[in-house]
């Protein structure tokens, strides 16, 4: 047997003042979205906004479903809005943030799996890491330089 370790660098900015302007921009996007999710079930409102090579920002927000299954992430939500309308445009930054109307949420929120899954799917695509930026609804920001920090291993389509 053969041991290995698999590490990630994140950086965390104490507050979105502390972000690059470009960012702080990108995160206010994603704030606002995130005042349009639809979440009457969970409470949990989820706003991502994603800067597109071409300077186009795109947003998303989650939108629930009394069937659980049938309903969608901010950022998954953003991210397919953005595969379809852009398709052959890079995506370079991503910002994500989320609120709770049953509690303060002052911990970043990184993205969910079936989320990182969809990110790694499209870095896989333009062959190029995406900045993913998370926070909660106030405090501490996180930066990962490619969903690879948050999903190491991950499976795609060199496996089929």
């Amino acid at each position: 047997m053969k041991k290995i370790t698999i590490s990630a660098d994140l950086a965390v900015y104490e507050n979105n003042a502390e972000l690059p302007d470009d960012v702080q921009k990108l995160m206010q996007e994603a704030i606002d979205a995130r005042e349009k999710s639809y979440s009457p079930y969970s409470q949990f409102k989820v706003g991502a906004a994603i800067l597109l090579e071409n300077g186009e920002v795109v947003t998303g927000s989650n939108q629930e479903n009394a069937s659980y299954p049938a309903g969608l992430c901010a950022e998954r939500t953003a991210i397919f809005y953005a595969g379809a309308k852009y398709p052959n445009t890079r995506i370079l930054k991503m910002a994500l943030t989320a609120r709770s109307e049953k509690q303060e949420v002052a911990v970043p929120t990184p993205p969910c799996g079936s989320c990182r899954q969809a990110i790694a799917e499209y870095e896989v695509k333009q062959d190029q890491p995406i900045e993913i930026f998370f926070m909660g609804e106030k405090g501490k920001v996180v930066k990962a330089q490619s969903v690879s920090d948050l999903l190491p291993l991950i499976f795609d389509s060199t496996y089929l």
